[in-house]
């Protein structure tokens, strides 16, 4: 096979891997993991169902590429929080970046929240491993400005609870907030306005100017 047909081969391969993602993500928001089946996949992906075997053996093996699809984004999303930036600076950016995930990438989060919900059986090492080591790191920094004067005495980890579950709750809850505001869909100033709310009201709350 010439190099010219493994490269047309393997965007095929890239192309429908990404249509039974993109389709998966939908089907396993809707039905959950026991409820979602390969058939309804491949229908919405508008493959037939050998295909979607053929790239991925069967649903635990989609679910899981869902899943890592799922923690790459979160980990773009999740924001760095850094000493040096000081506490104004790190708690902006760390608010703009979550919310700019759950306006952007919707089904990630409200797939994320299913599989906690339900246990976590497929992201109990990501939650013992990275995210623990990931909170309780960052819950050093904010004890140090905490020591330092530079912002109220709180609980660095309700802190970080608190900024997930504000900014996640536009991704998770998108049905509900929308509904309530008699609206079809999110308008791109929307993320802005949110993200200067919520960072606004963090901020003073933490007696930072």
């Amino acid at each position: 096979m010439t190099d010219t047909s493994n490269k047309k081969q393997g965007k095929i391969r890239i192309k429908s891997e990404q249509k039974i993602l993109i389709a998966a993500q939908d089907e396993f928001i809707t039905h959950g993991y026991k409820g979602a089946t390969v058939q309804s996949i491949a229908d919405q992906a508008g493959l037939p169902k050998a295909n979607v075997l053929y790239y991925f053996k069967n649903k635990e093996n989609i679910y899981h590429a869902v899943l890592e699809q799922t923690l790459d984004m979160w980990d773009e999303g999740i924001g760095d929080i850094i000493y040096e930036d000081g506490p104004k600076v790190a708690i902006e950016k760390f608010v703009a970046a979550k919310v700019n995930m759950s306006f952007k990438a919707p089904k990630a989060s409200k797939i994320y929240a299913m599989e906690i919900i339900q246990g976590a059986q497929h992201l109990k090492e990501f939650a013992r491993t990275y995210l623990r080591k990931w909170v309780r790191e960052k819950s050093k920094v904010f004890q140090q400005w905490i020591n330092e004067g530079r912002m109220t005495e709180v609980d660095p980890v309700n802190l970080i609870f608190l900024i997930w579950s504000t900014t996640q709750h536009y991704a998770d809850f998108e049905t509900q907030i929308l509904t309530i505001m008699n609206r079809a869909d999110y308008e791109e100033e929307d993320i802005e306005h949110v993200t200067q709310f919520l960072t606004g009201f963090i901020l003073k709350g933490l007696g930072i100017e």
